[in-house]
């Protein structure tokens, strides 16, 4: 099989497992609270990277300094800081809302690809794409016309999620500079054992590191299949074809969250899902002439 397909096999797997955790994530908070769901999740996370670890690479856990290093960052501002925020901002806002802001991540990518790495050249189709994406994010915020009208911009937990967003995307780029010879069960691994860690000491201070209930342990197996899946996606392909591929999320988010937690979208949040796709195509445009 070519690489291009396997990598397109596994960010749209992950993009089921993306829909999936939110929803497990919200269910584990009626005995439970984000931070004490995040630190379970993060450990059981490590668990199935392990597992991975012994069945792609013989158990081999070894990196070198520079490669660890870039690990410690993705660990601490993707894993403690991004992902704390984001499952605290599903008990301020809907799963719908969080996921399709989350995966505004291909305007930020791309920007400080340009920015700060200085690798590629913005074009019209960039331009225009980023444009689409930040007019969808108005739209899916405000959730209606009522709302964008009044200049209703979002509530606090959009405003997390979006600076989640931010915060994944340098781990990305990160990622492809630094890591991309790497095994992903490796980094998967070292990325939550870092969190686990940090997590269990705030939490034998505060609270307990007890198991609470079963989407805990759910949510942190579908992270892990999740977050092994994107990083074998991200091996093979550029980041704007991941980004795209990945808004097959915001569907499968929609659908679940409809069914098991009764959160509906609106009519505007629709169009917003598909300007997503229109804002991420253009994105994907440049990528594909390279």
């Amino acid at each position: 099989m070519k690489q291009k397909t396997i990598g397109v096999l596994a960010i749209l797997a992950a993009s089921i497992m993306w829909a999936i955790e939110p929803i497990f994530g919200k269910l584990s908070y009626f005995n439970s609270d984000f931070l004490h769901t995040s630190a379970i999740r993060a450990a059981f996370v490590a668990l199935i990277a392990l597992l991975y670890v012994f069945i792609t690479n013989k158990g081999n856990l070894k990196v070198n300094g520079k490669q660890f290093s870039t690990i410690i960052y993705v660990g601490i501002v993707g894993t403690v800081f991004a992902d704390l925020i984001y499952f605290y901002s599903f008990t301020k806002i809907p799963v719908v809302n969080a996921v399709l802001i989350g995966h505004m991540q291909p305007i930020f990518i791309v920007l400080m690809g340009f920015f700060i790495l200085k690798e590629d050249k913005l074009t019209k189709f960039d331009y225009l794409g980023i444009l689409l994406m930040i007019i969808a994010g108005l739209i899916i915020t405000t959730r209606t016309l009522e709302n964008l009208s009044m200049l209703k911009l979002g509530a606090y937990g959009d405003f997390l999620v979006l600076l989640a967003a931010i915060a994944w995307a340098t781990t990305t780029i990160a990622m492809r500079k630094y890591l991309r010879d790497m095994n992903a069960g490796v980094v998967v691994f070292y990325r939550f054992l870092i969190a686990s860690l940090l997590f269990a000491i705030y939490l034998l201070y505060t609270s307990s590191i007890a198991i609470s209930n079963i989407y805990q342990i759910l949510v942190g197996v579908v992270v892990g299949i999740g977050t092994i899946l994107y990083y074998e996606g991200l091996k093979r392909l550029k980041a704007a074809q991941v980004g795209a591929l990945e808004l097959s999320t915001p569907f499968f988010a929609a659908i679940l969250s409809f069914f098991i937690l009764g959160e509906i979208t609106t009519f505007m949040q629709i169009i917003g899902i598909v300007l997503l796709f229109v804002g991420v195509y253009f994105l994907s445009k440049h990528e594909e002439s390279i």
